[in-house]
């Protein structure tokens, strides 16, 4: 088994930044909800659009800031945008009414989104082209591993119920970024790009790397399948316990963690990354398959199915995101990481905003019918994958002259 520790020098230095805001994230993620609801007082439904809004700005400003980690250098970029985005969280503990809670939640957004595109130029600056995708995917396991501890925090913080563990799990996710700023600031220098000022932003006129990222977005409702589709069938569809939903949350996250990194290491250019959507494609649509049959049978039945159905769907989630991973960068030109991973990474936002909607019609309004549409659409995305990709590398040479690639000074 491959270790999730990453090797000494900028790689595990970048693995425990973000290891310290994915502890602050996780136990923020478990009580964010009922901490808008008790203490602050706002309505669920205000609370679901004011974050609707705050991640759709999030996600339309982080692609300028990505533009501008790589012209002013994505180390200094992301390190205020860590501080940023602790500011916000911070700022979560004094707001008590709609109007502030709507502009905190659109700071940390777009903080959010901007950080990780730097994050990302940062990387491509520190890391060799053919070492960025195992990187990332030990990048992916520290973060679930943050994740894991941090929810088990957040979870003291439910049981206790009360205002001032509601504000210790909030001050501590703010100070985490804090933590990643420094960290972040330890990393060596990356040279920004020499980009002629007032040039437009290359990557909204780069349609096939658009198809990409559109085509990434249907294969991302992996996310919201398994935090609302799923759930929501269990509870419903199902005579399986609900205790069950946590327990595959679990599985899922603790095999990412352990087998992320080896199921990358196959991952190292174009032909291999659109190889592994295939297969993950193939694993999706056996996924849902699986969970056809976990209705209608007694409990223990539902139970074994359901985690027969979990295991596919984790070694799908991981073989996709290696593979995407490798297209999003090996598709960016030189000195355009952050542009182009900041709209890559809008395929997130758009699955976990538009996925849950599509997921509950489908799923619960048409069942059998739903999961073999859902594993068919995925599957035939994950098959176009690869002629749209050898598309778009074909056009690499047709664009306006990208600028040298970053150099670490």
């Amino acid at each position: 088994m491959s270790t999730p520790l990453p090797p000494p020098g900028p790689q595990r230095t970048l693995a425990l930044a973000q290891l310290s805001n994915s502890v602050g994230d996780g136990a923020y993620y478990v009580t964010s909800a009922l901490y808008f609801t008790h203490v602050v007082g706002l309505a669920p439904a205000r609370i679901g659009l004011g974050l609707t809004l705050a991640w759709a700005v999030g996600s339309v400003v982080g692609v300028p800031l990505g533009r501008v980690a790589d012209r002013r250098g994505p180390r200094g970029t992301a390190v205020l945008l860590a501080l940023a985005t602790g500011a916000a969280v911070a700022s979560f503990l004094v707001v008590r009414d709609f109007v502030p809670f709507l502009t905190a939640a659109c700071l940390y957004a777009t903080a959010q989104s901007g950080l990780a595109a730097a994050r990302q130029a940062l990387l491509a600056g520190l890391v060799a082209k053919e070492e960025r995708t195992r990187a990332l995917a030990h990048l992916q396991s520290t973060l679930n591993a943050g994740l894991a501890v941090g929810a088990a925090l957040g979870g003291l913080a439910l049981s206790a119920a009360t205002r001032s563990a509601y504000l210790a799990v909030f001050a501590s996710d703010a100070l985490s970024f804090l933590l990643c700023a420094f960290l972040l600031g330890r990393l060596p220098a990356v040279a920004p790009v020499d980009l002629p000022r007032g040039a437009k932003l290359e990557v909204l006129r780069d349609r096939p790397y658009a198809v990409v990222t559109l085509l990434n977005t249907v294969l991302l409702l992996r996310m919201p399948l398994l935090s609302v589709g799923l759930p929501l069938w269990i509870t419903e569809r199902t005579h399986a316990p609900e205790w069950l939903v946590s327990a595959l949350f679990i599985l899922n996250t603790v095999a990412v963690m352990l087998f992320q990194v080896r199921a990358a290491r196959s991952v190292t250019g174009l032909p291999t990354a659109a190889r592994a959507l295939r297969h993950s494609g193939v694993l999706m649509l056996l996924t849902c398959g699986v969970f056809v049959f976990s209705a209608g049978h007694a409990p223990w039945v539902a139970v074994t199915v359901l985690v027969g159905g979990s295991v596919l769907l984790v070694a799908a989630e991981m073989l996709q995101s290696a593979g995407s991973w490798q297209l999003g960068f090996d598709l960016a030109p030189a000195g355009r990481v952050g542009e182009y991973q900041a709209f890559f990474g809008t395929g997130v936002t758009v699955a976990r905003t538009l996925g849950p909607l599509l997921l509950t019609g489908l799923l619960l309004g048409a069942g059998t019918t739903g999961w073999l549409l859902l594993g068919g659409l995925v599957l035939a995305t994950s098959y176009a994958m690869g002629p749209v990709s050898r598309w778009a590398a074909g056009t690499r040479g047709e664009q306006s002259p990208a600028s040298a690639a970053a150099q670490v000074v």
